[in-house]
């Protein structure tokens, strides 16, 4: 690619970042899962759903799970919730539970692949239909997610719009496993091929599970004791937005508000920083876990009603919200 060519594509991804301030969430979203949720046609009545989750204490998991968990009763199911509070080991056996219980299916939600997808095997060759929540396989039916390719890739270009395409962005990358973080930081990485002069400072930050907000903070700090000019480091990224809110307040607590924070998911502490002029967190992409749990369910219930062709993968509309407009992302998921 010739420099003017290349200057060009810059150009218009600049453009296409800085053009992310008015977009709005694709209109009728959930009116049009309430409406599937009132065809005759869908009835989960006299089936078992087992409902298991690799953890409830993230915005996402919990509104996701039970979304979930409501939708079965709904439709008239029983559901079985099953919770592993973080724990690999704990997950693997209530799968493995799963296994001769035989409800009339299962939808796992989230979790590392490698972890997972051996259980997720059995459970099928068991002969029980399996559905997902933002853990695509090859061993489910279906995985009701967004589209982790373009959220990536809209907020990565918000980044990079937000620092003029210049700067050290420093990275949490803790859970490569996990699909759906793959794909975004993926997608950052795609983006930034692109912007020579905005670097990923090394090593790479990562990010845990359990006290996700005091370990962000506490590495936020001590990184900014190895940068402490202003404009020695631009912005924070992370997969999800547990660490954005640690890495938000370590910022604000140090006086580092030139820096800018994004992250993945819409939670009502994170989103609400967005929407605050004064403080440092740049965006979010704001998912839907509420519809997201709610289509895995309805799924479910159109694979009984025989449609057996379902897509690999359902995807339920995200937006990158920023200070120009969180607060109509607020209204829109019912934040406000």
């Amino acid at each position: 690619m010739s420099d003017m060519s290349s200057s060009l594509s810059r150009r218009a991804l600049m453009q296409a970042g800085a053009a992310l301030g008015t977009a709005v969430l694709l209109p009728g979203t959930a009116r049009a899962a309430e409406a599937a949720a009132s065809d005759g046609t869908l009835s989960l009545e006299g089936r078992t759903i087992a409902i298991s989750v690799a953890g409830t204490d993230h915005f996402f998991d919990l509104k996701a799970y039970q979304a979930q968990v409501e939708t079965v009763k709904e439709l008239g199911g029983t559901p079985i919730g099953l919770d592993a509070g973080r724990s690999d080991k704990a997950l693997v056996s209530q799968l493995q539970t799963l296994v001769t219980q035989k409800p009339d299916a299962v939808i796992q939600t989230l979790g590392t692949l490698a972890v997972v997808d051996p259980w997720l095997k059995k459970l099928r060759q068991a002969g029980i239909p399996v559905f997902s929540v933002d853990l695509p396989s090859t061993n489910v039916i279906n995985t009701a997610t967004s589209d982790n390719f373009s959220l990536g890739a809209q907020l990565a270009l918000q980044l990079v719009s937000d620092i003029g395409g210049r700067g050290n962005i420093v990275v949490f990358n803790g859970f490569a496993g996990v699909p759906v973080c793959e794909i975004r930081y993926t997608q950052l990485r795609t983006v930034l091929k692109y912007y020579p002069d905005a670097k990923i400072v090394q090593p790479e930050l990562r990010d845990v599970i359990p006290n996700t907000v005091q370990d962000a903070y506490g590495q936020i700090t001590a990184l900014l004791a190895k940068y402490p000019e202003p404009g020695s480091i631009a912005a924070i990224w992370s997969a999800w937005d547990i660490p954005q809110l640690g890495a938000t307040q370590a910022l604000i607590a140090a006086g580092r508000t030139e820096i800018r924070t994004y992250g993945v998911d819409g939670t009502p502490e994170v989103l609400a920083l967005v929407k605050d002029p004064k403080a440092p967190a740049g965006a979010v992409a704001a998912q839907q876990p509420t519809v997201i749990g709610r289509t895995a369910v309805l799924n479910v219930a159109r694979y009984f009603a025989g449609r057996t062709n379902l897509p690999s993968q359902t995807f339920v509309p995200a937006i990158v919200a920023n200070k120009a407009n969180a607060a109509e992302v607020q209204r829109q998921l019912g934040q406000a």
